[in-house]
């Protein structure tokens, strides 16, 4: 096979959508560019599949809100590439106590940063979302800009987008082992191929890449549930109803964000989700549901039932996907430690979608060796102090 002589500038291991950005913005700098992933596409055994994810700039941390700010035209440029919708408008809604610390933060965040935001009442939000209930003392946030990506529609975009730039993008190729050196070298249930970088973007499959290469990072991958609920009356939180992605911001009856994306994707039935999950091990994922599972569904039933009245207080569809997460819920985006010619993202804790864009174009910055577009302080692996021995 030509392939195992050939020498490319960067192969990505990890089709996901941060390993699609991170191809995509090689190939778009003419690199020559391998993108490998061990299941053939599509799948749905990551955390990059699914048909919806939300788009929001409100985080109370001003690097994600600053890092969004790019994200939202290169999201657009991709949409026009693929002449496809790929992200819809609805607006975020943030629901909290009117004394939650977070809540205040963020609001802080966004004036800061300049994003267009309104602080609405309990009487306000009332008037709004008349089909939302209210706790006592709960306000809302609404950030006009947020709204719905098409996942599943995004990375088919990209994936054509990375090939007709002349990427080369090979799944079902699981990677059996990588050897580090000039070139690098990564060999797969089918072939060898080197190059003179490696991305590793496997999801929560990263520790087994790295353990190999002496290095192990703090990563806890969870099954989650994507629950679907059904309206009583079909339509009545749709986007044509001008009902927006919301969050609900913790509390002591959920200590985890639950968060709701109006009903499109299977009609008369919204998606409303805990933004926490299981232990789980990735090849085990579709295995009987925990009993921790349950009490999750049982968290998100009282919360449907109590603010959401006019969904059936039961899901009726569940689906699953998997987390990553660090733990302080920030990315890792460094150089291997030993190895600088391989680069490591991971540790998107559920909330990376979005800032793929950007967390792409980080990617293919340190694996060509330029400058950073951003202060990386906050994503680097020398955070976590006894790097080894860092189980969660």
């Amino acid at each position: 096979m030509a392939a195992q002589r050939e020498l490319y500038d960067a192969i990505v291991i990890g089709a996901g959508i941060q390993g699609c950005f991170t191809a995509y913005h090689l190939a778009k700098d003419s690199k020559k560019v391998l993108l490998l992933e061990q299941f053939f596409l599509p799948h749905s055994r990551g955390s990059s599949h699914g048909q919806s994810r939300i788009i929001r700039r409100a985080y109370p941390e001003d690097f994600y809100t600053q890092m969004m700010a790019e994200c939202y035209p290169i999201w657009a440029q991709l949409e026009h590439e693929a002449g496809t919708q790929l992200y819809r408008q609805t607006g975020l809604l943030m629901l909290g106590m009117k004394e939650n610390p977070e809540l205040k933060i963020i609001q802080a965040t966004l004036s800061r940063q300049g994003v267009e935001h309104q602080c609405l009442s309990s009487e306000e939000l009332k008037q709004s979302f008349p089909n939302i209930r209210l706790a006592r003392g709960e306000v809302g946030l609404l950030e006009a800009s947020g709204g719905v990506l098409y996942a599943d529609k995004a990375l088919r975009a990209l994936q054509d987008a990375i090939q007709q730039l002349g990427g080369i993008v090979y799944d079902g190729e699981k990677v059996v082992e990588i050897k580090p050196g000039l070139p690098v070298m990564v060999k797969t249930t089918s072939s060898s191929y080197q190059a003179k970088s490696l991305i590793i973007t496997a999801g929560p499959w990263t520790n087994r890449l790295l353990r190999p290469l002496g290095a192990e990072l703090p990563l806890q991958t969870l099954r989650i549930n994507v629950c679907y609920w059904q309206e009583k009356v079909p339509g009545s939180y749709s986007v044509s109803q001008a009902f927006p992605c919301f969050i609900a911001l913790g509390s002591s009856l959920a200590p985890h964000h639950i968060y709701g994306l109006p009903s499109r994707e299977y009609p008369g039935l919204m998606k409303v989700c805990y933004h926490h999950g299981n232990n789980a091990d990735p090849e085990e994922r579709d295995c009987p549901a925990a009993f921790s599972d349950i009490q999750d569904v049982h968290i998100l039933s009282g919360f449907v039932r109590d603010h959401l009245p006019d969904l059936q207080p039961e899901p009726a569809v569940m689906e699953h996907c998997m987390y990553t997460n660090t733990p302080d819920g920030h990315f890792v985006l460094d150089r291997h430690p030993k190895y600088d010619n391989i680069v490591i993202g991971a540790g998107f804790s559920g909330h990376g979608f979005k800032l793929s864009p950007v967390v792409g174009k980080i990617l293919y910055e340190l694996s060509m060796k330029l400058t950073p577009s951003y202060d990386l302080t906050p994503f680097r692996i020398s955070r976590f102090p006894n790097l080894r021995k860092a189980h969660l």
